[in-house]
């Protein structure tokens, strides 16, 4: 599984894109277009094909 880490606090072009998506929150995970804010394991799992 491939995976992009990206560090708002360093790096100015991901904090854009967070705002981009209305969003003033981390950890925000992004999965074939589905955004989802905080730590929500299931969802994360479903979306991966692997609960």
């Amino acid at each position: 599984m491939e995976f992009t880490a990206k560090n708002i606090r360093d790096d100015q072009q991901a904090l854009e894109e967070l705002l981009k998506l209305g969003l003033r929150a981390t950890p925000v995970t992004v999965i074939d277009g589905e955004v989802i804010v905080g730590f929500d394991r299931g969802k994360i799992e479903r979306l991966l094909g692997i609960s």
